[in-house]
């Protein structure tokens, strides 16, 4: 009898600046209540979803920035969060930006969290693959200023025993790299959580637009399967404050397929029934790290030709 686990996606449609935290929380409970109904054991947020996506607008107000970022988890507004997944006995995944004063300094992360049916924490990810820049962009439609706002990641790619597998968590940008998945491989993730807010035009290169879908589900369906996980995409989506997000929100299997996908662009709830055994089938055949994978080639290769630039 295999191991399964019923996994939604709760996508949110845009969310205005104005938005308080206590009404994105109410939507976020109503889409929580939707996945129980429908048999969800885990509910998947996604990225910053208390807010607007704030790095799309440029400020110098310190005040003003620290005011998108939650100090507690959970804190008075999200606490209700937490209460309804513990009445409910569900667990779940939350993306939010944490402001961090443990080292006795001010520290930005753009954080995910892992939260069992109890409401205890059991897991943490701070978002290490950082896109964007740091220098105001006043001449394009709206900026990507994550490396102003955010600091690099400190914890690694973690993995907790959850749920009856293992499970670990990437953020948009990160779902673009072969090692962020690789690396929750290695430590035998059955499922991989993965929320973002990706807009539909990149100001860089708007050439990249048409294909902004295809390549969000081709880098998430190509980390399932070659790494033998599950892989939850969770989309902040829609038309907030001026700049269009891309959908999509989708649960995929360990063979790269999708088992479910969101149909629109608003708060919406998608679920699946996940076999964690799938995955583990690759692991013990195609995809069997020990005894096919060659790293040793791979220093070889760095010694012949030097490092990537960076």
């Amino acid at each position: 009898m295999g191991r399964h686990l019923v996994i939604a996606a709760a996508q949110m449609g845009p969310i205005a600046r104005t938005e308080s935290r206590a009404a994105v929380v109410r939507r976020m409970i109503d889409l929580m209540r939707q996945a129980k109904a429908l048999g969800a054991e885990v509910v998947a947020y996604p990225e910053a979803t208390l807010t607007a996506f704030f790095p799309h607008w440029f400020t110098e107000d310190e005040d003003e920035v620290d005011a998108w970022f939650e100090r507690d988890m959970p804190g008075p507004q999200t606490q209700p969060l937490f209460d309804e997944a513990r009445r409910l006995g569900v667990g779940f995944h939350l993306g939010y930006c944490e402001l961090d004063m443990s080292s006795g300094r001010k520290r930005r992360f753009n954080t995910s969290i892992l939260v069992d049916a109890s409401g205890r924490i059991i897991g943490k990810y701070r978002k290490i693959h950082l896109p964007g820049h740091s220098d105001h962009r006043p001449e394009t439609p709206f900026q990507n200023l994550e490396k102003r706002y955010f600091e690099v990641g400190d914890l690694g790619f973690g993995a907790w025993q959850a749920w009856g597998g293992v499970a670990g968590m990437i953020i948009c940008n990160d779902r673009r790299w072969p090692e962020s998945y690789r690396v929750l491989g290695l430590q035998g993730a059955d499922m991989i959580f993965c929320g973002y807010n990706t807009p539909v035009h990149h100001p860089a290169a708007p050439d990249h637009d048409r294909l902004g879908q295809f390549h969000n589900e081709l880098s998430m369906q190509s980390g399932a399967y070659q790494n033998s996980a599950w892989v939850i995409g969770i989309a902040k989506a829609g038309m907030e404050e001026g700049v269009d997000m891309i959908a999509g929100s989708c649960i995929i299997t360990p063979t790269g397929e999708i088992a479910a996908r969101c149909s629109s662009a608003e708060d919406e709830v998608i679920v699946s029934r996940c076999d964690l055994d799938l995955g583990r089938s690759y692991r013990e055949t195609t995809f069997n790290f020990a005894r096919h994978r060659r790293t040793e080639h791979y220093q070889m290769i760095v010694e012949r030709t030097g490092p990537t630039p960076p």
